[in-house]
This record gives structure tokens, sequence and C-alpha cells, in this order.
């Protein structure tokens, strides 16, 4: 997986191309054995000519008749619910073919797309799998394995960093500056890739994010974190002996000990 150009990543980057099908006058049966014999929880359906008619998942087996979790209805509520809708329930819980059983309302993404664009989707939409698509024509699919994948394969292939103390104190300096829950008198200082930090943070998620943001840097070994609470820390001056802290307002005191 070219993980290269990570800012502009495509749906092509990270899908797998090797997507087993279906048709849809296969029988539920040879689907399900098809799916666990692969481990796969989604599988495209194609027609005769290679285009593609719906979806088949994991999901579209929650109600079955075979194992008893099929809609239960009423006649008043089927009446309430409309005979087609009810009807419909009845062949998808009881059907012998794929076509029967499968999701005919597809979601797709062209090859090109944008990663974050695939993402969205797949998160406001709820999907385990998207279909990657070549004009007419099924290339690949997506899952959310997918996406730990490339997780995974860019955390491995982070390059070493080769800058000094002062630099990687920058650069941490940098990124804090464009977060909203800065900490209030911060006081930053690198050493030999450990960034040590004091200040006073206004909550818990924002303590978290700072760090989190620290780790980011790259060159960040270890975060020696020292900050505290705003409704737990005592004075700056009290907890530390004194020292020059100072808001991000105001001008930086020492090139050593340099506030956000």
């Amino acid at each position: 997986m070219d993980l290269s150009g990570v800012n502009d990543l495509r749906a092509h980057h990270i899908m797998s191309r090797r997507v087993l099908t279906i048709r849809p006058e296969a029988s539920v049966a040879d689907a399900v054995k098809l799916m666990l014999e692969h481990h796969i929880s989604g599988l495209p359906v194609v027609d005769s000519a290679g285009s593609l008619v719906g979806m088949l998942c994991e999901s579209d087996f929650l109600r079955r008749s075979e194992i008893g979790t099929e809609h239960e209805r009423n006649r008043l509520l089927s009446m309430l619910l409309g005979a087609e809708r009810v009807a419909g329930e009845f062949v998808k819980e009881r059907g012998r073919k794929v076509e029967q059983v499968m999701s005919r309302r597809l979601v797709t993404a062209n090859e090109q797309a944008a990663l974050d664009e695939v993402a969205d989707m797949m998160e406001c939409r709820h999907l385990n799998h998207i279909p990657v698509m070549r004009d007419d024509r099924i290339v690949g699919i997506i899952t959310r394995s997918d996406f730990l994948s490339a997780v995974a394969g860019s955390l491995a292939g982070a390059s070493g960093y080769s800058g000094g103390d002062n630099q990687l104190r920058r650069a941490v300096l940098a990124a804090l500056a464009k977060i909203a829950w800065q900490p209030i008198g911060l006081n930053v200082r690198a050493k030999d890739g450990v960034v040590s930090l004091r200040g006073v943070i206004r909550g818990e998620n924002a303590h978290r994010a700072v760090i989190v943001t620290c780790e980011n840097v790259p060159g960040v070994r270890r975060v020696d974190d020292r900050l505290c609470l705003q409704s737990t820390c005592p004075d700056p001056e009290d907890d530390y002996g004194g020292g020059d802290f100072v808001s991000p307002q105001m001008e930086p005191s020492t090139l050593d000990d340099e506030p956000l």
C-alpha cells in the first residue's frame, strides 16, 4: 500500500482490489458459505454483464426465519406499516436467492474519491463497506479494516527526526498555537525528544488534547506532563517555586523557557 502524499489519499490507495462477488440468482446458502469461508462481511452482487446491482452484508441476516428473528407483526401493526413494507420484510427474512435478500440501495465511491469523503459516507450512513467504481465497473471495495491498515502503514512509515532540541521545541509551540484549548501560562522545554509541559489547563479533555497534539509532532518521543487542571492547581509560583510564567498573550521570557 503506497501511502505517499498522505494528505491526498484517494479511495484507490487503500481499497482491496481482490473483490469476491456473487450473482443475484445465486442461493443464499452459497452466499453465506462464501462469506464464512473467506471471512468477509460484505459481498457485492453483480449481474451477468458485470454491473453492480446490490450488496449482501452481515446485517442482511439479522432478521431470518431460520433462527427465529423475523418480525412478528399483528394485523393492526401490519395495516399501519402498510402491506408493501410488510411484504418486503417477509421476502427478505425468508428469501432463498441473493436478489431477494440483498440491499439494493447502493452507496459507492469513485476510485479517485478523496479518502475523507469516503470516511464521511461510511460514518454518516453507518456503512461497513463501500464498493469502489471505475465508471460502471467495480474495481475494489473499502471496509473499515482498510482504514485500520492505512493508519498502521502510516505509523510504521513515519520518518525519523534529525533536528535539535530548539527546533523540536519550536515545532511543538507552533502546533500548540493552532489549537483552541491552549494552557494558561504555558512553558515548554525539549531535551532529547522529551517535551516537558508546565502550566494550567481548563479541562480534562483539553488536557488530553494538548498531550496528543505534542505526541503528534515529529521527533517527540515522550511528553513529560506537568500540566494541572485549573480547579485543582495552585498558583504557578507556589507550585514550581517561582518562575517567569506568562499567558500566551504576553511576551516570552527566555529562550530556554519561552511560553506559548
